[in-house]
């Protein structure tokens, strides 16, 4: 069960929210970080089962969801992992467990870059070095970041728009896009999260090479590919598996690059028996 909603100030203001279950401080900590277009409440089958043994936290990064709108040349790695930093403050904690989606991959695997002694582990789902470059998943995701429409006409609009991104997401998982990423204003649908903002962002800045990051890796690591994604090549993994031995990598079968909307059970079991392991 949810036990929070709480919002603090980062180093330049802006107020961030970030959702909680378990009990602080008694428990190790739990860190989850959602994808581009995303909110932290997309992970709220996952959280509830960790709750037991871990304080479970996902942070509306900046833009999205219930956070601050931010300038949109703040919408890269270094700022995100600025606001990761400070909310590990506001939290008051020394050491963290991360998983991160997508975006929230990238920014996990820089954090732990920059931050070793403070990482415990690591759990990325779906991007890896290159993913963001190039590649038939890079293209899409800039096709729609040049293509989305900035508001609808109806709520039945917007929900056949994100089905028709969303083919394998099922209906409660439309639903809670519908709920955590829009919002009726004066009788049109709009985005809740920046969407101008990470959209010019996305098209203009270069990705942040993830190699160093891969290649200084040292804490218990889990890859999780889907077995359909166009996002994360299954080379590169076997490449970051053929550096970095320790590494663990899963494919979850009928999963394209949203693993935990695609195949929630079987990623949410992934995702606790290497949890299991640390334990």
């Amino acid at each position: 069960m949810q036990t929070g909603s709480h919002f603090f100030k980062n180093r330049s203001g802006l107020k961030l929210h970030y959702l909680s279950w378990g009990r602080q401080p008694e428990q190790p900590v739990i860190i989850m970080l959602h994808g581009l277009r995303s909110y932290a409440a997309t992970w709220h089958l996952l959280a509830p089962l960790l709750a037991e043994r871990f304080y479970v936290v996902a942070l509306d990064q900046r833009g999205r969801g219930e956070s601050d709108w931010a300038e949109y040349s703040t919408y890269q790695t270094e700022y995100y992992v600025h606001d990761l930093e400070d909310l590990m403050a506001e939290l008051n904690i020394d050491q963290v467990i991360l998983l991160g989606h997508s975006l929230g991959g990238t920014n996990a695997l820089e954090f732990t870059h920059l931050h070793p002694e403070q990482v415990r582990a690591l759990i990325v789902e779906d991007i890896g070095p290159g993913s963001s470059i190039q590649g038939d998943g890079a293209e899409r995701i800039r096709r729609e970041m040049q293509t989305t429409p900035l508001s609808f006409n109806s709520w039945d609009e917007a929900a056949a728009f994100w089905k028709k991104l969303r083919p394998l997401i099922d209906e409660q998982g439309i639903q809670s896009r519908l709920q955590h990423t829009l919002v009726e204003k004066q009788g049109q649908i709009h985005w809740r999260h920046d969407q101008e903002g990470i959209a010019k962002a996305r098209l203009t800045f270069p990705s942040i090479d993830l190699w160093p990051a891969v290649e200084s890796l040292n804490c218990p690591t889990l890859f999780i590919k889907g077995g359909l994604s166009d996002f994360l090549s299954a080379e590169t993994l076997q490449q970051i598996r053929v550096k970095k031995h320790h590494v663990q990598a899963v494919e979850i079968a009928g999963a394209s690059h949203y693993v935990h909307d695609d195949q929630t059970e079987q990623f949410n079991q992934t995702v606790q028996d290497f949890l299991n392991q640390l334990a």
